[in-house]
């Protein structure tokens, strides 16, 4: 079994990373600085990891860290396009200087590989669909040009010193876990959480964007498939991790009403500067050199993510002595 090393562990999709790598058999080490992370999310691990609570900018808690590791998962990140535009200094820094710290306690430790969580932000919103790997970057907001930055961050680390480096641009990933209650949360963890509560979720714009949301576990498959893929296959490269269907914001809206048997119509508010019209995936390159393939689709993802959050308002409801 391998050591691996989960930066924002706290987190959404590391949390979901090391469940799947402690079922596995492997050692899993984790950090996370707590800022957006909770460390609940690792309530099912917590005897089984070795969590860390320190942040990328401490250069020696990472060195120490990266220590005896194989593989490492970076994760962290203030992975939202709002804050980025409102405070595009503090996101530069946890995402930026955080990344630049990491691959340098890595080259130092002589870690194995780097698997990053890019971004599909690094795209724009150029208007050619399916999104390919080999388009031409077009980012436009503080957060699309900081996650295409440390990509090629990762690149110059593996053609420069050889550590081999692995770049993932997520697509819009959702699922169990994901926080509902930000400014900045993910467009399917507030409707739930909306429509839970009884009010009418707000899409900002018209509702005809798309994009293609992608279930937790295809994206914790697609990490872990990115560690042991041949380095001739996948060193230094960027893959698209996606479902390749895209679905509109309305059409969301309504499947999830339709879950929760949620009877009232969005409100609307204006577009978001920085938020783009549509996003669909090409995993060609991912499915030949990781052997990806979604295993989950939106629609099962979905009545998974529903139900998640359905089983949180009762514990909730029970604790507080009320009826759900």
């Amino acid at each position: 079994m391998s050591c691996y090393l989960i930066t924002g562990i706290a987190g959404f999709i590391g949390s979901s990373l090391a469940e799947a790598l402690v079922a596995m058999g492997h050692q899993v080490r984790g950090i996370d600085n707590l800022s957006t992370g909770d460390r609940e999310n690792l309530a099912k691990v917590q005897n089984e990891i070795d969590f860390r609570c320190i942040d990328l900018g401490d250069k020696s808690e990472v060195v120490a860290a990266c220590e005896g590791v194989e593989y490492v998962l970076h994760q962290a990140a203030i992975a939202s396009v709002p804050r980025s535009i409102e405070d595009p200094e503090a996101s530069h820094q946890a995402n930026i200087n955080a990344t630049f710290n990491l691959l340098q306690g890595a080259r130092n430790a002589g870690v194995k590989r780097i698997v990053y969580a890019a971004s599909s932000s690094a795209y724009g919103d150029q208007e050619t669909q399916p999104k390919q790997e080999n388009m031409l970057p077009s980012p436009l907001s503080p957060y699309a040009v900081q996650k295409l930055a440390c990509e090629y961050y990762m690149q110059s680390y593996y053609h420069v010193y050889g550590l081999e480096t692995v770049s993932l641009r997520y697509f819009n990933v959702f699922g169990p876990r994901q926080a509902a209650d930000s400014p900045y949360s993910g467009v399917i963890a507030k409707f739930i959480q909306k429509m839970l509560s009884g009010e009418a979720p707000t899409i900002f714009g018209n509702g005809q964007q798309s994009r293609d949301f992608t279930y937790i576990e295809n994206v914790v498959k697609a990490n872990i498939l990115a560690c042991t893929a041949r380095r001739d296959q996948v060193a230094g490269r960027i893959f698209n991790v996606g479902t390749g269907k895209s679905y509109t914001l309305l059409q969301t809206y309504d499947l999830i009403a339709s879950l929760l048997e949620f009877s009232a119509g969005p409100k609307y508010g204006e577009a978001r500067m920085g938020d783009i019209e549509h996003s669909l995936a090409d995993i060609q390159n991912a499915r030949h050199a990781l052997g990806y393939m979604p295993s989950v689709g939106f629609e099962e993802g979905m009545q998974k993510t529903v139900s998640w959050y359905k089983g949180q308002a009762i514990r909730k409801a029970a604790m507080e002595g009320a009826v759900p």
